[in-house]
């Protein structure tokens, strides 16, 4: 088997932290994986409307979830607060690539490890648009070197 990659807190560029809850736990005592993927996604979205303007409820222009990817590197559990990672791999005139990373709170190596691509469209059509401008800036704040 492959030695698992050491990623570290240090390569992200935005962090956001969640306490795990009593029902994230699986019977097996750890946070489910299919969690990891809501986890991604509210690091994401939190991003875009602090950050980014992006406005879920009434705005022209709204993010599709085109891909995602995790791997699992160690294991959470409740109780505990956990820290997401967020950078930007790829900003393309539509699309963004996030790479983010679950992090232990206090530990510098990542639990897991992925990333999530959104398509920005109009809300009306759902055909692919330009990101918007403030929503770019933002972004742009996320790419690592």
């Amino acid at each position: 088997m492959p030695e698992k990659p050491q990623i570290t807190a240090a390569e992200y560029a935005h962090f956001l932290a969640l306490p795990t809850r009593w029902m994230d736990n699986d019977v097996y005592g750890h946070v489910n994986n299919a969690l990891y993927y809501a986890f991604f996604d509210t690091a994401i979205n939190e991003y875009l409307i602090a950050e980014g303007g992006l406005d879920i409820t009434a705005g022209t222009v709204v993010a599709f979830a085109a891909e995602s990817q995790c791997q699992y590197l160690r294991p959470l559990a409740f109780p505990g607060t956990i820290e997401i990672g967020l950078r930007v791999g790829r900003l393309g005139n539509s699309s963004v690539r996030y790479e983010l990373a679950i992090f232990k709170q206090g530990e510098t190596l990542a639990a897991a490890a992925g990333y999530f691509v959104h398509v920005f469209v109009d809300r009306q059509t759902q055909k692919p648009v330009t990101i918007p401008t403030q929503i770019r800036s933002a972004l742009e704040r996320l790419i690592c070197g």
